[in-house]
């Protein structure tokens, strides 16, 4: 293959994509080989990439393309999810764009609608995280409404009620005004609100001086639906309202005062105005002691006939209005700005009504009891650790879940009600006529059948995805599912940990017996440098095809894993991407420079290059095993920055320069075999961050056969490490960055060659690379420096090189002396610091010990420096 002079990302991208598409190797069957398997988090099919997508699927695509790497066979099963509320919103904003009202249509007509958007909007995101790179078996691609994932919903729906666990009745719900539907709990979001409280005076009935009650309430626009006052059984202040009615104000009814220890005596006045149908603590109250419900709103947040004079007004305006009539009237005590949480709607942000709402919904608790016990005992595990808590506590409380969504888009519930009251529960009107038929005792047709109007949450197609994905409901014993299931790893946002993660597992054990999957890696949210999470709204989100334009997809990757540890927040920083597009033209000009030696057959392997050879070998196992630890650990961002290290200062900096050919000159074939070897090994290694340029190289490398792919090879295994051999690399290191630096500090051009003496002990075995590598006429042991000569010491023994002739004599005797008086100078501020008793006996041991070392540093700094003074001053 002819490699271009630089690397061009979007003609490589492009290319290798459709060869990995063309040639089927994401796509799995079952086999013998041990199956690793993903599903991805399943994006709402109105959605386009975001940066949170783009981290999310570059985490999911490093894991499967490693696994994949390790000899397993890897399925990572992609999606999208029909996102009822979302979808739903999208389409009536756009029918209205056209002048029609949802109202207008009918449920099929406008269902129409809803499928021509998705046909439409379905697929954009899932080609984009083509253009990532992501090795997804599309052939598996599911949607949460398609047939198949559609009959698991309806199935799973009937089987829970026949079980007993669905069932159907008045509750407080969370009411989106805006959406016109049921939330559950873990979709209203509560934010500080800077308000009102407002002190209402309640006439106390049938008293002769006209006293009244005060409450305190931050809704007044409530009041029309309030059936009784509460009081503290043993609060003294109002013990004179006990046994008495009082006079809802505007409206003039007369309300009793009751009396439970719910009530907070320090609160306002002590006075609870109760509201069943408004409140979920005042239904609660109004349960225990029998109280009527009165529902003045609305399901778009207007008040309706129980409004009194306010019908028809929004439930903001209502209370603006109603703050002026009470003032009017002579019923309003004060009032004083106060802040308190409200629910929000987190799909509409409009603020939610706890509302009386006949819904449907499941039974938790039983379903609830394994999912706890298998994150507990370790079955299935949380990275980072710290979720663990988080997902306990929420379990250890948790409600009946609201499965009913006033809505068209969706998976409508299979009940059927009957003319005379009750209903059915089926798959299909057919068969729910069957089951009417056994159930009443009057004449009943298929037509007499009214099915539901509500369709399921979102999340109830979604609890099932590990399973649906290989259609286990319907065929719980099929070929895939039993091979594939439970799935690896689920990488997600902990944003979504109750929505999905809990209801996943729990769907896993009733349908399955065991967990759906065996790791979660939660992922932080994508930040921008003001820390400020990432969103469309603040315009602070770059669009990731563009990124992916500008700095190539496998840059745009390495930028998003840099700075991403698992469970913390990423600080995004474009910057990142740019270091991640330097890496590929780093990786692309050392593979042109090997590729550009001539080789020799007749040359025999230099001492230097089989040193070097040696070397890499072990620091290259070093690498393999540590990041074995790290991907253990799913510690990703870590992997990387070993890998990026490994290549761009070992491979490129120390291992290239050690055995480089001089200008114009061949190579030996034995050291060019092994650097290609080394260079096949570490694009293995690269691969699942970098897919793109790891292929086009791996390709270029040698001659391969069509289909063949570096996705199909195997992780490079690790070999022995010589912990003596890379040890005393490191203080070779030492010594060639010393020998550079004199260099740079006096100006000695590169081509020149320097003598290194040496005073002390030191191994020659590696002389032959240090003479190379910092050119050198010779290294040779002697029992006194030169005068003139620069020093430095490496651990005790100490080097030289004689600068007689390469320096001005004057001009170097100033420089080591301004340098000793600044030594000396730093190291009486560290003795001081020492001389410190208080210091030293209360700073960590770590810190009195840095100091300690600082000293020991300095001084020998000093003794050398003083010495080579002398040598000059001679």
């Amino acid at each position: 293959m002819e490699i271009a002079s630089k690397y061009n990302p979007a003609e490589v991208e492009e290319k290798w994509y459709r060869y990995w598409m063309d040639n089927k190797l994401f796509h799995s069957e079952p086999d013998n080989r041990e199956p690793y398997t993903i599903v991805i988090p399943p994006p709402n099919v109105t959605g386009v990439l975001h940066m949170g997508h783009m981290l999310n699927n570059t985490i999911q695509d490093v894991l499967v393309r490693r696994a994949r790497m390790q000899g397993k066979n890897a399925c990572w099963v992609p999606g999208t999810d029909h996102a009822s509320i979302a979808t739903e919103a999208k389409v009536v904003n756009r029918l209205a764009s056209q002048g029609i009202k949802k109202n207008d249509l009918s449920r099929d007509e406008f269902l129409k609608h809803a499928w021509e958007w998705t046909d439409e909007h379905g697929g954009i995101i899932l080609e984009q995280l083509k253009k990532l790179g992501a090795s997804c078996d599309w052939d598996r691609t599911a949607f949460t409404m398609d047939e198949t994932r559609s009959e698991s919903v309806l199935k799973v729906f009937c089987d829970l009620h026949d079980k007993g666990l669905i069932y159907r009745g008045v509750r407080m719900v969370n009411w989106d005004p805006k959406a016109l539907t049921a939330l559950s709990d873990e979709e209203v979001i509560h934010r500080e609100v800077t308000g009102k409280l407002y002190y209402l005076r309640y006439k106390i009935e049938g008293d002769p001086d006209g006293a009244y009650a005060v409450v305190a309430t931050t809704r007044p626009e409530t009041i029309m639906g309030d059936t009784a006052m509460c009081i503290h059984p043993d609060d003294p202040k109002n013990a004179h309202l006990k046994g008495k009615k009082v006079i809802i104000p505007i409206a003039g009814r007369a309300i009793p005062v009751i009396e439970d220890e719910y009530v907070d005596i320090e609160f306002g006045t002590g006075c609870l105005k109760v509201t069943p149908a408004h409140d979920v603590n005042d239904y609660m109250l109004g349960e225990k002691y029998n109280l009527p419900s009165i529902d003045i709103f609305n399901q778009d947040g207007t008040l309706n006939e129980n409004g009194d004079r306010y019908v028809g007004m929004d439930r903001f305006e209502v209370r603006k209005q109603i703050e002026n009539d009470l003032e009017e009237a002579g019923l309003m005590e004060k009032v004083e700005p106060y802040t308190n949480k409200v629910g929000f709607s987190e799909r509409t942000n409009v603020a939610i009504e706890p509302k009386l709402s006949m819904q449907w919904f499941l039974k938790m608790d039983d379903l609830a009891r394994p999912a706890i016990e298998t994150v507990e005992d370790g079955t299935i595990r949380f990275y980072p650790e710290k979720y663990k808590n988080t997902y306990r506590h929420w379990m250890e409380n948790i409600k009946d879940w609201c499965i009913s969504r006033q809505l068209w888009w969706g998976h409508r519930i299979p009940a059927y009600f009957l003319p005379q009251g009750g209903y059915v529960v089926a798959m299909t009107r057919e068969e729910a006529l069957k089951k009417a038929l056994e159930k009443v005792d009057y004449p009943l047709t298929i037509d007499g059948l009214k099915q539901d109007e509500d369709v399921l949450d979102t999340w109830f197609s979604s609890w099932l995805w590990p399973i649906s994905v290989f259609d286990g409901i319907n065929q719980p014993d099929n070929r895939d599912i039993n091979y594939y299931y439970p799935t690896s790893d689920l990488v997600t946002g902990p944003d979504i940990i109750f929505f999905w993660v809990a209801r996943m597992i729990m769907s896993g054990y009733e349908y399955r017996n065991e967990p759906c999957f065996r790791n979660v890696y939660f992922t932080g949210i994508v930040r921008d440098k003001l820390g400020r999470k990432m969103s469309k709204q603040l315009g602070n989100s770059p669009d990731p095809i563009e990124l992916m334009e500008k700095y190539g997809a496998d840059g745009v990757r390495m930028g998003l894993l840099l700075t991403a540890p698992a469970g913390n927040d990423l600080p995004f920083d474009e910057s990142m991407c740019e270091q991640g597009r330097n890496f590929n033209n780093k990786i692309w000009n050392a593979f042109r420079l090997i590729k550009g030696w001539e080789t020799d057959g007749n040359i025999p392997q230099p001492e230097t290059a089989k040193i070097a050879a040696a070397w890499f070998q072990s620091k290259l196992s070093e690498t393999i095993i540590e990041l074995d630890d790290l991907f253990s650990k799913y510690r990703l961002s870590e992997a990387l920055m070993l890998l990026y290290k490994l290549f761009w200062d070992e491979f490129s900096a120390w291992y290239l320069e050690m055995i480089k050919p001089a200008y114009q000159q061949p190579i030996d074939t034995e050291t060019y075999k092994i650097t290609l070897h080394y260079f096949d090994a570490l694009m293995r290694l690269l691969h699942p961050f970098m897919p793109f340029i790891t292929e086009e190289l791996w390709q270029a490398l040698y001659d391969r056969k069509e289909g063949d792919s570096i996705m199909t090879t195997l992780q490079p295994a690790q070999t022995s490490v010589d912990k003596i051999l890379l040890t005393d690399f490191e203080m070779l290191k030492e010594v060639v960055a010393a020998v550079r630096t004199i260099r740079l500090e006096k100006n000695i051009p590169n081509k020149d060659e320097l003598e290194l003496q040496v005073i002390g002990l030191h191994n020659p075995q590696y002389d032959s690379v240090i003479a190379k590598v910092c050119r050198l006429s010779s290294i040779s042991s002697v029992s006194e420096k030169q005068p003139g000569a620069a020093g430095f010491l490496v651990g005790t023994t100490e080097y030289s090189i004689p600068l007689a002739e390469k320096m001005d004599v004057e001009a170097e005797l100033q420089k080591l002396k301004t340098e000793l008086t600044y030594t000396e100078g730093f190291l009486q501020s560290v003795l001081k610091k020492l001389s410190n008793e208080r210091f030293v006996q209360n700073a960590k041991p770590e810190i009195v010990e840095g100091e300690r070392k600082k000293q020991a540093d300095a001084e020998s700094k000093i003794a050398l420096l003083k010495e080579n003074i002398a040598a000059l001053e001679k």
